[in-house]
């Protein structure tokens, strides 16, 4: 798959709209508590900038349930662009409202516009055509650099490519980034290829465990997903998570592997708590005699000591899910294990988004990556094998 990238197309002095992802924790203060995302936009913009461009910045933030909810404003977005970009950058009052589309068009070169919310407009999440033809309108050439939403079908994301002929849209260095990294490694990944997949539900990742299958040479189960496939197996796991209906794809996935010699790790320790509580009593468990009573909230350490030997020879790792609720200290000793581990090997390593990313950065391994995505949900879509909403209408066509 070859992308329209942003390097290839002629902007030199156009108008530029750029959908980006700020959607970047804040605290109640509406504080920015990771600043990831909006670090990782900087190199697009600047290179618009560096090219007399002028800029038209659109972003969603959370999830508003009405139009200029102000805890969902993007006004602390701004700040910290100004404070990064170390230059004004204007501030709209809404999205599409007329001041908008007039200071959007008296825009100067090298001048920045950051529109609202694009969430405040119901058009956004409808991929509604009208409201994508009015973000259109604002300028002469559509970017994308927002790879953790380009495998929804929104408005700023997909309708808007449609009022865009292929040399007057692209792909920003960002995104074009995730979209050859992912597919590198799923499609020409240097052998020993490993996965660790871990999260709280198989559901959620059912249709990677299925592609994935097919091109790993070791795939490893951790977090909640992995009680679905003890249960199967016929060990008792007590209240921990399961997702019964899921048991017989959970077989099907465990003898498909046995029958392309993939071979498959489960845990064989738990650290299991009577409740789903951080001050719940816990214990050491193997994964056959988890109390009926009890759930299993993380991986114990013989299991991380596995999953080490198993990474050991890797060159190429995938990583997608904690290995257990590291959001409280007392279930979070195996994912920080693993995330050590991956962090130290030798192998080209790749973070999936998400929690994963959170987690590499509590604990201390975030340098130590290779490559961490910025998108959860897009990574995996990408790892099922599927082409993404919002990256279809930049593809070249031979």
């Amino acid at each position: 798959m070859k992308l329209q990238e942003i390097k290839n197309i002629d902007i030199d002095g156009k108008k530029v709209f750029i959908r980006c992802d700020f959607n970047v924790p804040m605290d109640e203060y509406n504080n920015i508590t990771d600043d990831r995302r909006i670090k990782s936009a900087l190199n697009t913009i600047r290179y618009c900038i560096d090219r007399d461009c002028s800029i038209i910045l659109a972003s969603h933030f959370g999830r508003p349930s009405e139009p200029g909810e102000e805890k969902y404003s993007l006004k602390p977005v701004a700040k910290r662009l100004h404070t990064l970009l170390k230059q004004e950058i204007k501030m709209a009052k809404n999205v599409i409202g007329d001041d908008t589309l007039e200071t959007a068009q008296n825009l100067e070169a090298g001048e920045i516009l950051l529109l609202e919310n694009l969430r405040y407009e119901q058009g956004e999440k409808k991929n509604d055509e009208e409201f994508a033809s009015k973000l259109a309108s604002m300028a002469d050439v559509y970017i994308n650099d927002a790879f953790g939403v380009s495998h929804r079908a929104h408005a700023s994301v997909e309708a808007i490519t449609k009022f865009f002929d292929i040399k007057h849209k692209a792909a920003g260095f960002l995104l074009a980034k995730e979209i050859k990294f992912f597919y590198k490694i799923i499609e020409e990944p240097k052998r020993p290829f490993v996965s660790i997949i871990g999260g709280s539900k198989v559901s959620g990742k059912l249709e990677v465990l299925h592609n994935l299958i097919t091109k790993v040479d070791k795939i490893l189960i951790g977090g909640g997903m992995a009680f679905t496939f003890l249960k199967a197996q016929g060990y008792e796991v007590g209240k921990s998570l399961v997702e019964d209906d899921l048991i017989p794809d959970a077989k099907e996935i465990m003898q498909k592997a046995q029958e392309l010699g993939v071979k498959l790790y489960l845990p064989v320790d738990i650290v299991a708590a009577e409740a789903f509580d951080a001050d719940a009593i816990a214990k050491h468990v193997t994964a056959q005699e988890i109390p009926s009573e009890w759930m299993g909230l993380d991986i114990g350490p013989a299991t991380a000591q596995l999953f080490r030997f198993a990474l050991s020879d890797a060159n190429t790792i995938l990583w997608n899910g904690p290995m257990g609720v590291y959001e409280m200290e007392k279930f979070a000793k195996g994912s920080t294990r693993i995330s050590n581990t991956v962090a130290q090997s030798f192998a080209t390593t790749v973070v999936g988004g998400g929690d994963t990313a959170d987690l590499v950065r509590v604990t201390g391994d975030e340098e130590d990556m290779t490559f961490i995505s910025t998108g959860g949900g897009a990574s995996l879509e990408l790892i099922e094998g599927k082409v993404l909403p919002g990256v279809k209408a930049l593809v070249l066509q031979d």
